[in-house]
């Protein structure tokens, strides 16, 4: 945890238009996984309404296509694309690197999926750890050189107050010697995407990459899935049993950290870090769901976990 945390104007209230107001992203072009739904919308909608050219990579086609024409009519910016990514099929990952042309200049991780029942991929890997850490680790080392090649590309990984509730499960990660929890996986995954953006910004910031990562807060969207309908009002106290005064922010305030990490000049050099409700994160303390779990931003954790997903992967070390 940096001596010098990072605040800004902005707080749990301020929205994805609100810190992007003023910005203008004209000539930069920006990714965002999960662009189709939940914050990735808005998260989109914001860089797109900044004038960046915008990708939104996706599994569902046919709904990315949707969601790019309503952007593209509402902000009056044509250069909203759709283009096909299954975090959790390697060899699309690897398509989608590859299908990348030229600079890249914003590439937000913001798909994922939650407390989802067991699952693998055909690799035998437990699918939130899949998705939500291995395919952006994959998506993010195979656009590198396009990140390096943009001069001051900014990664955003999104991450969750999840990860409070446990580090990866480095002896087990996929659950092939302990019985599946499936919170227990999800909070891991959400541990990895901490520590993705502090070891790859301690490898990257040479190539003017910034790498940091977030929390959202709590919103009522897709991701919720495998709990319940996100409609259905008794959500808070089945996701939050146990605990009180649940704040629920809206989809516009959910991707205000996203569009912050994104684009805001007060970040600029600012890596391997993690945000919630638009400031640095304070190390968290016990029974408190806020801040930033000391081994969350463990460099020693974060290069091992960098290792472990090269090795998995059958990536050469680099």
């Amino acid at each position: 945890m940096s001596d010098n945390r990072i605040t800004t104007p902005f707080d749990a209230r301020s929205t994805a238009a609100d810190v992007i107001a003023g910005v203008d992203l004209s000539g930069r072009r920006a990714i965002v996984t999960g662009g189709a739904s939940g914050i990735g919308v808005e998260t989109a909608r914001a860089l797109a309404g900044a004038d960046a050219e915008v990708t939104l990579a996706v599994r569902d086609l046919e709904a990315g296509e949707r969601v790019a024409e309503k952007i593209r009519s509402g902000t009056g910016n044509t250069r909203v694309l759709v283009a096909p990514l299954d975090l959790a099929d390697q060899a699309s990952v690897a398509a989608f690197a590859a299908d990348w042309d030229g600079p890249l200049h914003i590439l937000v991780n913001n798909a994922g999926i939650m407390a989802a029942p067991l699952m693998r991929t055909p690799q035998g890997w437990e699918m939130q750890f899949a998705t939500n850490h291995l395919g952006h680790f994959a998506l993010t080392t195979g656009l590198h050189n396009a990140l390096a090649a943009a001069g001051g590309a900014r990664v955003v990984s999104v991450s969750s107050v999840g990860h409070l509730n446990g580090d990866v499960l480095y002896d087990d990660i996929h659950f092939e010697g302990r019985p599946y929890d499936q919170w227990a996986a999800y909070s891991q995954s959400k541990t990895a995407n901490v520590l993705f953006a502090v070891e790859a910004f301690a490898r990257w910031a040479s190539d003017g990459i910034t790498v940091n990562a977030l929390t959202p807060g709590r919103i009522r969207t897709n991701l919720m899935r495998y709990i319940g309908d996100e409609r259905n009002a008794a959500i808070p106290a089945k996701f939050e049993a146990g605990s009180t005064a649940v704040q629920w922010k809206t989809v516009e305030q959910g991707a205000a950290n996203s569009v912050l990490l994104a684009t805001s000049t007060l970040l600029d050099g600012v890596g391997g870090r993690y945000f919630e409700d638009c400031d640095e994160a304070e190390p968290a303390q016990p029974g408190i769901r806020r801040g930033v779990a000391a081994y969350a931003v463990d460099p020693g954790a974060a290069a091992r976990l960098w290792q472990i997903s090269l090795d998995t992967l059958g990536i050469p070390a680099g």
